[in-house]
């Protein structure tokens, strides 16, 4: 009994610590209830080295929206778009070729 082999399988350790799986090539589109009706989406982890000015006046003129880039507590830019567009900013996305379908993390309700 002594030559048994045990898979050496730590199931408390985080995703996030093996090698390649990292957080940070995430893209995260989440939605936060405002008041009411309301809602505002919120588009976090884009590449560092895109526009994301230009990616934000795109997201405005194609979806009818109203939206602004915000700094994060990390020093990240975040975009902030009016009303539920999760779906639009997902497909927009992946059409422009700007991030993977597998890479785009759809938060909210």
């Amino acid at each position: 009994m002594s030559d048994m082999q045990f898979n050496n399988f730590d199931a408390f350790k985080d995703a996030a610590d093996e090698p390649g799986a990292s957080q940070g090539d995430k893209v995260h589109v989440r939605v936060q209830q405002r008041n009411g009706r309301k809602c505002i989406t919120t588009v976090a982890g884009l590449a560092g080295d895109l526009d994301i000015k230009r990616i934000c006046k795109a997201f405005k003129k194609n979806f009818s929206c109203n939206g602004a880039v915000q700094n994060d507590e990390d020093e990240s830019e975040v975009i902030q778009l009016s009303g539920d567009q999760r779906t639009n900013v997902k497909e927009f996305l992946v059409d422009q070729e700007i991030a993977h379908s597998d890479a785009i993390v759809l938060h909210g309700f």
